[in-house]
């Protein structure tokens, strides 16, 4: 399963917090096209489930979809109950992370130091979100990286830009989480069309290597 979080694919998680039902046709329609394959809808906000139900229903058979925001076991069973199958976490919740693998998922908990990120690993973690990015610069990951297991996925998530991914991915990031600087609630079409494609943009200048 960690497959999906290889240097060679270098994947974005689309962060949609806010997302409502509605919306999230012309989300999905946009993000897809533009590339992206992992989305998750935070759910922290009204109607998280029913939107993230409509862009499981209109995904590629490639994509990966499920939620963050995810505090408790009756949150995955949530997910699941709907199609989910991506598990993120702002925290290293031991019961969630155990919860999700047992079940098939994947768990994707958030982490800010060696001693989360090796007990959510030995929970079950396919990989980790360093998160809030903003607290752990390039330098950061790259000192958490040498401790860890080899081949750990590591996706910075907060802060993230076409600008500054470049640095994270030198530091040895394997991916992203990207929120607030690719989607916020009510964005317009021609809007989302351009940040999703300056991101796909930026990433396939890493991925050959420029």
């Amino acid at each position: 399963m960690t497959d999906i979080f290889r240097p060679a694919v270098l994947p974005m998680v689309a962060i949609l917090r806010g997302l409502t039902p509605q919306e999230a046709p012309m989300v999905g329609r946009v993000l897809f096209n533009a590339g992206f394959r992992m989305l998750e809808v935070p759910l922290n906000r009204p109607g998280a489930i029913e939107a993230m139900q409509r862009l499981i229903g209109m995904a590629p058979d490639d994509a990966l979809i499920g939620a963050g925001t995810v505090l408790k076991v009756a949150d995955v069973n949530a997910v699941k109950d709907v199609g989910g199958r991506l598990i993120v976490s702002p925290h290293c919740a031991e019961d969630v992370i155990s919860h999700a693998a047992a079940n098939g998922m994947i768990a994707l908990p958030g982490v800010a130091t060696p001693t989360e990120a090796f007990r959510a690993l030995a929970a079950g973690a396919h990989g980790l979100k360093l998160f809030p990015a903003e607290m752990i610069p390039p330098s950061a990951l790259k000192a958490i990286r040498s401790i860890l297991p080899p081949n750990t996925p590591l996706l910075p998530v907060g802060g993230i830009n076409p600008q500054n991914m470049a640095g994270y991915v030198a530091a040895g990031a394997t991916g992203f989480g990207i929120g607030g600087q690719l989607y916020q609630p009510g964005v317009e079409e021609a809007a989302l069309t351009r940040s999703a494609q300056a991101f796909v943009a930026a990433r396939e200048k890493l991925l050959q290597g420029a």
